[in-house]
């Protein structure tokens, strides 16, 4: 009677989705519902009073957004960069070279540049304030400050994410990829915040 000969199983390697990664994309889902719903808000109240619509916006300032714009959209380049270094588990710079930086001198750039666009939008408000347009002026100052405003608030919510990994780069002994993953998810927030910002400089600055 023949035995069968059992051969040597090769393990299998099942290699699973990253949990805050996977939590911090459908959370993203639900904040593209949110911010979808802002820009309904705001199409909806610019359909029913289009020329108040044409003469309050006519006092916004495009050239003075657009620097603010850039500033914002230059500072997911540097976010990226910093993603980079995370990834080769480098968390600090080697060198005062931008070539040789690591997560922490990045992540400190794209803070950096974060909180000027957030002080520029403050001052733009204030301006704004100055020439009439309140939240309660009139119903194109309460969409205007509706959509900006809670988009200010998630730039500030990222702001304080960036100083979350900083901190955390810097009280831990040996940089893991877990440190890299959170970082990383960071990113995907950051680069978010960066899109719907794009949407509301082409709906309310471009498009007025």
């Amino acid at each position: 009677m023949s035995t069968a000969t059992s051969l040597p199983r090769t393990p299998v390697v099942v290699n699973r989705p990253n949990v805050t990664s996977v939590g911090v994309i459908v959370w993203l889902g639900s904040e593209v519902m949110f911010f979808a719903g802002l820009f309904a808000i705001y199409f909806t109240l610019r359909s029913v009073s289009p020329e108040l619509w044409a003469d309050q916006s006519s006092k916004l300032d495009l050239p003075y957004s657009l620097t603010n714009t850039i500033i914002l959209v230059l500072s997911s380049f540097a976010c990226q960069f910093g993603v980079f270094a995370a990834e080769r588990l480098q968390p600090r710079r080697t060198s005062w070279n931008p070539r040789h930086w690591g997560l922490v001198e990045w992540f400190f750039v794209t803070f950096a540049m974060g909180a000027v666009f957030v002080i520029g939008q403050i001052y733009e408000y204030a301006n704004l304030v100055t020439e009439g347009v309140g939240f309660q002026s009139d119903s194109y100052g309460s969409a205007f400050y509706l959509t900006t405003g809670f988009h200010g608030l998630h730039v500030t919510g990222g702001l304080l994410a960036f100083l979350f990994v900083i901190g955390r780069t810097f009280a831990v002994k040996k940089f893991t990829h877990r440190e890299a993953t959170t970082a990383i998810t960071v990113s995907y927030y950051w680069h978010f915040v960066d899109v719907v910002w794009i949407g509301l400089f082409l709906v309310i600055y471009v498009l007025r």
